[in-house]
Formats: structure tokens, C-alpha cells, sequence
């Protein structure tokens, strides 16, 4: 059965342009970047003043000497993942524009008239630039519908499988190559230095650890949906024993992994402040405000600026506001446009 549904995937994908012939870094070309010293840094512009705040920070808390030191279990790094490490303006995050496909273009899956109905939505606010939480609520409650029933792991291959389309806007470039190549190297280098790395996302928990496992991260923290037994059906879990002919399968939404949850989901996951935040939004400040007040540690918090309108979907004056956000909460700004040296790689261009 499983292979029967892989087959269909792919055949769905392959209609939709999947597998066109992209000239970005590949996936485990991404994977493969190392920064172990400052010095390897290739990625950024070379006299980026947000990466020099970064490598003196390090230096500073990892110096055994320095008052500011920090211990190896307690050097945890938090980072957003839409517009911080990876696209989010094409036109938006991939996990909501994987939902759309699935409920309004894939060809092998008929959706119900409420999930076309809340697709369709979803897709308007996209487009028009109008997102908002009722729209969100919405892809959460229908996305869940969506994809029940898959197991984890018909999950994952659907996701991988997604990951090969095209981006949209943009020429050589695909899903799962959409990374901010700089941003790859910031966390290749905190993980040389011994800290632990946590993404905290607004995006589908299972579709972030997919489209991010090339990374081996710490932990991933997103929108959480609930996994039940197929002869489960409302018994609480409880009262409830795995069957030996049961599948695991997704269920019904839990919790939108932002503002305030991303703080809620952070505490009972990592279970510590951590000392490093990444973000890029408003919706961001929650989880940077709770790993820099209070803290033991001497703490640093950088905002991605999305600023770039030639090499990227900059939007101007989203940005101001950002640069605003960040200069009056003590953030450090990194603009897309300064202090990267690329984006994607400079085969990766803005369609004309």
C-alpha cells in the first residue's frame, strides 16, 4: 500500500513540475558547509558588522578566561526558520503552499468541499498579501484534514517528494535548496563551538523536520498535529492500547507553533533559556524576549532584514519596520542586502 501511495505522489508531483532541472546548491552540497573558524566564513559579505558581532560573541562565552564564559550544556541557540533561514517570499512559507497543492492541484487526492473551501482562502491571502490568524486557523484545521490519515512516515516522503518543485519567482532553484546559504554557515559554526541547536518554527513540526534533517540539528520545534491509532477513533489514549494491526496515523491539530507558543513549546522542550536567538518577525519576539530577559548568560539576538529587492522578494517597508523593531529592542540587524554575499548561490536568479 505504501508504495502504491509513493507512486501516486510522485506521479502528482511529476504533473505539477517537480523535477525540472534546478542549478542552486543541492541538498547535499547544503549540508556539506562547514565553518569551524571565523575564518571560514564564504558566504557573507566581508565587512559584515552582524558577522563580526557574532564571531566576538563566541569567542567571548566559549573563552574558558572570560567572565562571560558559558558552559557547553547551556550554549543553546534558538532559530526561527521562515525568512531566517530559508525563503518565505515565494510567494510564501512552503509548508502553507504544500497544503494548497495537496487540497486545490494534487492530482491523486480529491479534497473535501470545507478543505477546498479553506485552501482557496488560504491561497487569496497569500497572493493578495493578507494573512492573517483567522486565515491561519483555517490552513491549520484543514491541513490536518489534508494529510490524516498518513503515517510519519508517508509523511516524510510526501514532503521529500514536494521538496523537488520549483520555487516560484525564482529561476535554478528549488524547495528544499530555498536555504540563505550565510545562515547555513552560522549554524555549522555555533555547532562547531559546541552549541546545541533548536528550530522554532510556525511550520508543520513533520514538514520541518523533513525539509531540515539534512542539518542534524538538535531539535525541531513547530505546529504541532496529533498522532492516534487507526482503530483508535475518540478513545482517549489513556484508555487506549496500541494493536498489533494498528497504524500510527496524523489526527487533528493541536497548536500554531508562534508568539507566545513558540515560548510555551520552548520551555517544555529544551527546558533552558537558551543564550543565542534568530528571527525575522514580529511574531519572533516572543521567543527572543524569552531567551534574553533573565538570563544568566550573557545573550545576543540577531533579526534578519529582508531587504533585498534583486535578489530576493524584499519588501521595503516591511523592512524599515524590522530595522525599527530590532534597533529599539537591542537586536542585531542582518540585512539581506548588505551583509550577504549570496542568497541562494548566483545561478539562483529573480524570474523575469
Amino acid at each position: 500500500m505504501r508504495k502504491k501511495i509513493l507512486a501516486a505522489i510522485t506521479a502528482g508531483l511529476i504533473a505539477f513540475g517537480s523535477f525540472g532541472v534546478a542549478d542552486a546548491m543541492p541538498r547535499d552540497q547544503i549540508a556539506a558547509i562547514q565553518v569551524k573558524k571565523a575564518k571560514d566564513f564564504k558566504y557573507w559579505a566581508k565587512d559584515s558588522a552582524a558577522k563580526q558581532k557574532l564571531i566576538e560573541y563566541v569567542a567571548d562565552v566559549t573563552n574558558k578566561k572570560s567572565k562571560n564564559f558559558i558552559p557547553v550544556e547551556d550554549r543553546i541557540a534558538v532559530f526561527d526558520v521562515d525568512g531566517t533561514i530559508a525563503c518565505e517570499t515565494a510567494p510564501f512559507c512552503f509548508d502553507f503552499m504544500m497544503f494548497v497543492y495537496r487540497a486545490l492541484d494534487d492530482p491523486n487526492y480529491f479534497a473535501a468541499a470545507q478543505d477546498k473551501s479553506n485552501a482557496e482562502a488560504v491561497k487569496a491571502a497569500i497572493y493578495n498579501k493578507k494573512m492573517t490568524n483567522d486565515v491561519r486557523r483555517k490552513h491549520c484545521a484543514s491541513n490536518a484534514s489534508v494529510f490524516a490519515g498518513m503515517t510519519a512516515e508517508e509523511y516524510a516522503d510526501y514532503t521529500r517528494n514536494y521538496l523537488k518543485t520549483p520555487v516560484e519567482g525564482f529561476d535554478n532553484l528549488k524547495v528544499g535548496e530555498a536555504f540563505y546559504l550565510p545562515m547555513i554557515e552560522v549554524i555549522s559554526y555555533l555547532k562547531a563551538n559546541n552549541f546545541k541547536i533548536y528550530l522554532v518554527s510556525g511550520a508543520d513540526r513533520d514538514y520541518l523536520r523533513t525539509s531540515t534533517e539534512i542539518f542534524n540539528v538538535d531539535g525541531t520545534i513547530g505546529t504541532d498535529y496529533r498522532y492516534v491509532a487507526t482503530n483508535q477513533g475518540e478513545i482517549d489514549g489513556m484508555d487506549y492500547t496500541l494493536k498489533p494491526e494498528d497504524k500510527v496515523i496524523r489526527g487533528d491539530f493541536v497548536s500554531k507553533d508562534i508568539n507566545m507558543n513558540k515560548v510555551s513549546n520552548m520551555a517544555r522542550e529544551i527546558g533552558k533559556k537558551p543564550v543565542l536567538a534568530f528571527g525575522n518577525s514580529t511574531g519572533d519576539s516572543s521567543m527572543i524576549n524569552f531567551s534574553m530577559r533573565g538570563n544568566k548568560y550573557r545573550t545576543m539576538a540577531f533579526f534578519v532584514i529582508c531587504d533585498d529587492v534583486e535578489r530576493e522578494f524584499g519588501n521595503v517597508d516591511k523592512a524599515n519596520k524590522c530595522k525599527k523593531l530590532a534597533d529599539d529592542s537591542g537586536w542585531v540587524k542582518i540585512s539581506m542586502r548588505d551583509d550577504f554575499k549570496t542568497i541562494y548561490g548566483d545561478n539562483v536568479t529573480l524570474s523575469k
